[in-house]
């Protein structure tokens, strides 16, 4: 007897298309979470791609890390240069989010390299320690420590971080962030993290002269 699961045919009704679509529109998909959603996905891609290609996107599947999401397509009419609207707005990430992302992607990319667990797990303690060193000396650990949790309260709304149950402080970098910071991108990565350093500091000279031309009125 086969125990694996059925994967929906192409005889489907419109409802169950609808029930793998929906949730794609609301964000990331993933087999840990959504199982059922999941089997139904991987028997439906092919329609799924179709119709969520005439809203302008593109589905991204990747089974192996068993994770899915709705992508963007902009498409430019040749005759009157237009841009396809997008359905999916792009969102403007901070510096220090962006960096967390950055920080992040390299770590799980260090952590496959060893071959040994499946998931990379981090403490708070230790994503502020992988910040500190990009942050100008003398910043306030009070302060730190509070905006560290800001910042990674972000992370896992957009999905690349999820809290281990029962361990607020415990997080697990989720696998989709693959997908987001390519392998280009991190090529570039020290190149990258150099300029996140100069930022900081500029923006740590700029505030120490504005105190003391302010200390000087």
């Amino acid at each position: 007897m086969n125990e694996h699961p059925q994967h929906p045919s192409s005889s489907d009704s419109p409802t169950d298309l609808s029930s793998v679509v929906i949730p794609l529109l609301k964000g990331l998909l993933s087999v840990e979470e959504q199982p059922a959603v999941w089997n139904a996905l991987l028997g439906l891609q092919a329609r799924v791609r179709d119709y969520v290609a005439v809203l302008g996107l593109d589905l991204v599947l990747d089974e192996a890390e068993g994770y899915a999401f709705l992508r963007s397509r902009i498409e430019i009419d040749e005759k009157d240069d237009v841009k396809t609207p997008r359905l999916i707005a792009r969102r403007q990430l901070s510096f220090p989010v962006s960096l967390l992302l950055a920080l992040l992607r390299k770590k799980l990319a260090e952590f496959d390299a060893g071959g040994g667990e499946t998931r990379l797990i981090l403490s708070r303690d230790e994503v502020v320690e992988m910040i500190r060193v990009f942050l100008p000396a003398g910043t306030n650990e009070t302060r730190l420590i509070d905006q560290v949790d800001a910042h990674l309260n972000k992370v896992v709304d957009l999905g690349f971080l999820r809290r281990l149950r029962g361990q607020d402080r415990m997080f697990e970098v989720r696998r989709i962030i693959k997908a987001f910071v390519d392998a280009q991108w991190l090529a570039e990565f020290d190149r990258r993290l150099a300029a996140y350093q100069e930022h900081a500091q500029t923006g740590a000279i700029a505030g120490k002269a504005a105190k003391e031309a302010k200390d000087g009125d």
